[in-house]
This record gives C-alpha cells, sequence and structure tokens, in this order.
C-alpha cells in the first residue's frame, strides 16, 4: 500500500482530474443513461472557482474532492477514486477531508447529491453518516439529497 497524500489541486491537475472522473463515472453511463453530470464539467474551470483537492500515491492523482460553501453547509460536489484503487480507503479519506474542512469553516452539515442509481454510493454515504433529505429530478438527473450534521466534538 502506497502513502496517501492530499493537497490542493492547480490547473496542472485538470487534465488527470479529467482523466479520473471520466474512468471513474464511465461504468454509470449504461445505468442512468447518459454521462452522469461529474463528467460534463471542465476541471479547469472547476478548479478555479472551487474548492479542489487530490489524493496522490506517490505523484499520481487516485483521488478527487470538489467541495464549496451553500447557504451555510458545505456542498460536497463530486468525490471520485481511480477504479483500480478503489477499496483502499481512499474514498472515505476524502471524506473524512471534506468533513475537516467544513468543522473548520464553521459549516453546521455536509450536504450532497449522487444519482439514485448510484446505489453503491448512497450505500457509502449512509455509512459515513449522511440522512437522505428528499429526492428531486434535476438538470435532467434524478437525484437523491442528502445531508450530514456535524457534531461539536466531531463524534
Amino acid at each position: 500500500m502506497h502513502t496517501l497524500t492530499f493537497r490542493q489541486a492547480g490547473q496542472a491537475d485538470a487534465q488527470a482530474i479529467t482523466a479520473l472522473v471520466n474512468e471513474a463515472y464511465t461504468p454509470y453511463i449504461a445505468r442512468i443513461g447518459k454521462p452522469p453530470a461529474p463528467m460534463l464539467e471542465d476541471y479547469g474551470q472547476v478548479i478555479a472557482q472551487s474548492e479542489v483537492y487530490v489524493a496522490l500515491q506517490q505523484a499520481q492523482v487516485v483521488g478527487v474532492l470538489v467541495m464549496g460553501r451553500a447557504d451555510g453547509d458545505m456542498l460536497l460536489v463530486n468525490v471520485a477514486v481511480l477504479p483500480s484503487c478503489k477499496g483502499q480507503g481512499i474514498g472515505k479519506a476524502l471524506l473524512q477531508l471534506c468533513e475537516r474542512h467544513a468543522r473548520q469553516a464553521g459549516c453546521e452539515a455536509i450536504r450532497l447529491y449522487t444519482h439514485e442509481r448510484m446505489t453503491e454510493n448512497l450505500a457509502i454515504y449512509r455509512k459515513q453518516g449522511f440522512e437522505e433529505t428528499h429526492r428531486a429530478h434535476e438538470h435532467g438527473f434524478a437525484r437523491v439529497f442528502m445531508r450530514k450534521v456535524l457534531t461539536a466534538a466531531g463524534e
């Protein structure tokens, strides 16, 4: 197992992030009938406008976290892991990084949404303490909205 490190993403990471996102989300295209929303993003623009962190093993980008403030909460926009690196705890570590940033920013909670057919993600988020708040169709996607309230002591 390689050592995992994190750093804020820069413009030089845009190409690696795009490749990682495309690889991570391609399996969902057949299931939902079109490319998932994260595959439609311009990651150069995302890096310029959001808080983006990469997880690295040696010099390789193996995970990405995109987040931003929204109405007092932290919005977890995207978390993705290179398929060849799944099962190593990288996604969990990125979720924990998001939680630390949310606490430091004084946020009450973390919010996210995922596609209702990405059932593995729903299970992962529930295991990490997220609760479903509602479901809605937005921008042509059937989304499940979830929220995790941050406790004061970080229990």
